[in-house]
């Protein structure tokens, strides 16, 4: 009997997410294709939907500061596999995924032959990344960075909407409104964050989550076909 997969694509680009879901389509035989736009919307999902098989996840969207949104579901949904699919194609960040707990790193770019034979692997259980990266090296390692990764992995689902929240430079009384949570409560998840990232203030924080930042190019190329 053929193994039916439910796959979330989280992306923010629609055209992307409409590519994506054609190349999985093409590959992949018997799935559930799940779309998000953010990690907002990708935490909503994870928290209503059982069983996923796998996670599609952009680098660059909406509540993921850098390599901090696959930190937060490898820390709260370590049982999920995820394979980044990025427009970044550097060594060090596909490395740098991997060793944080992905599953895969696809560029953008790649043909859809390609992804059809990534996604399939990873599906099957094995790692898989660009052949031109060597899987025997590994990225160069930032004490100070790993420990903020090993933090960030330790956020309850609620604590790191609040910490994106803080990020993006909300007071707590508008969170509280966005939340539908009182501010007493914000404030109280904001010094449970303060305390499991080792900082006193906001300040603190947003400066911390920013060493897990990336650049995010400009142009991305898209599949060929």
């Amino acid at each position: 009997m053929q193994k039916y997969y439910k796959i979330v694509i989280a992306d923010d680009h629609p055209l992307f997410r409409t590519a994506l879901r054609q190349a999985v389509s093409t590959g992949i035989s018997n799935t559930h294709l799940i779309e998000a736009e953010s990690i907002d919307s990708l935490q909503h999902i994870l928290e209503q939907q059982t069983q996923i098989d796998l996670i599609l996840l952009d680098l660059f969207m909406p509540g993921a500061h850098g390599y901090s949104g696959l930190l937060f579901l490898r820390g709260n949904y370590s049982n999920i596999p995820i394979v980044i699919v990025s427009a970044l194609e550097e060594p060090q960040v596909i490395q740098q995924t991997i060793a944080y707990g992905a599953s895969g790193f696809i560029p953008k770019s790649s043909s859809l032959r390609t992804i059809c034979t990534a996604l399939q692997t990873v599906l099957n259980g094995n790692i898989w990344i660009p052949e031109s990266i060597d899987q025997s090296q590994h990225p160069v390692s930032d004490p100070q960075q790993e420990k903020l990764a090993e933090q960030i992995t330790t956020l309850t689902p609620q604590q790191y909407k609040v910490l994106s929240m803080l990020t993006e430079g909300k007071q707590n009384k508008q969170i509280a409104f966005e939340l539908n949570l009182s501010e007493a409560t914000i404030k109280a998840h904001a010094t449970a964050i303060f305390k499991k990232l080792g900082v006193r203030n906001r300040t603190q924080a947003v400066i911390a989550i920013k060493q897990l930042k990336l650049e995010n190019p400009a142009l991305f190329s898209v599949m060929e076909s």
